[in-house]
């Protein structure tokens, strides 16, 4: 399936004229659901037939579940989430004081497991993360974003920002070049988005599972033939950074459901 989406992005942007370059004006951004089929958008909109909801089920029941050697729920501090969570996914990544630098929404889970519960991290794209992190933002639907608010994310968003815009791969694009420049086309058959990031952790029918963001970017890295970062790198932090922060005011919809 990569092999042939990159063979189609070739020939797309071999053969259609660009669009005139830049970020998208803020009252002409869309969500990816604007631009999915109706059966897509039904089975997103009834949480009886959103696949994701099995794992927000799941992320309900490990919220409750005591861990590590401090034998701590996420419960025990935080509480009923439908009210200590809500908005909370809406702000991330968010700049960590302490690091110096921001983390996504999975890394903060981590470290609470780490320095409360004294328990060891959740690999990325475990179940058990996406779990916890589609339970957590799910408490934000509806609220709209507002990852980048702080100052000193700033140049951390302008990093994202230059790794949005940089060609690379042997296909020599940049995400700008699909998602700013050729949006509302056609890639293999699907439909290319905004990549306005309002629903991570989703579900992705080609996946058949949940996902997060990282995994994204890095499968489109994968097809334009560059190396993907590894999980939890900065450049990949960033690029999460500034895709949120250019979606800010645009409503939380976790979890989504995309092809």
């Amino acid at each position: 399936m990569i092999f042939w989406r990159a063979i189609a992005a070739a020939t797309l942007f071999a053969t259609t004229p660009a669009l005139l370059a830049g970020e998208i004006p803020s009252d002409a951004r869309r969500s990816g659901y604007s631009f999915m089929g109706p059966d897509t958008r039904a089975m997103q909109d009834d949480d009886t037939s959103n696949p994701g909801m099995l794992f927000v089920l799941d992320g309900e029941a490990l919220w409750t579940r005591k861990a590590g050697s401090a034998d701590k729920a996420c419960a025990d501090c935080h509480g009923d989430a439908r009210d200590s969570m809500k908005g909370v996914a809406a702000r991330y990544p968010a700049f960590d004081r302490a690091l110096a630098r921001p983390v996504t929404l999975d890394q903060r889970i981590n470290l609470c497991r780490t320095n409360h519960q004294q328990a060891t991290p959740l690999p990325y794209e475990s179940r058990d993360i996406l779990a916890l992190s589609a339970f957590v933002a799910h408490q934000s639907r509806g609220v709209a974003i507002t990852a980048g608010d702080d100052p000193q994310a700033k140049p951390f968003i302008d990093q994202g920002r230059t790794l949005f815009t940089q060609r690379e791969g042997q296909l020599n694009l940049a995400c700008t070049n699909c998602h700013d420049d050729n949006f509302d086309r056609r890639l293999a058959g699907s439909p290319i988005t905004q990549a306005q990031p309002t629903g991570y952790p989703l579900y992705r029918l080609e996946w058949q599972t949940l996902g997060s963001l990282e995994r994204r970017l890095r499968s489109c890295m994968t097809g334009v033939r560059a190396q993907a970062y590894d999980y939890g790198a900065p450049e990949l932090v960033a690029l999460e950074l500034y895709l949120m922060s250019r979606a800010r005011g645009m409503p939380m919809e976790t979890p989504a459901v995309r092809p």
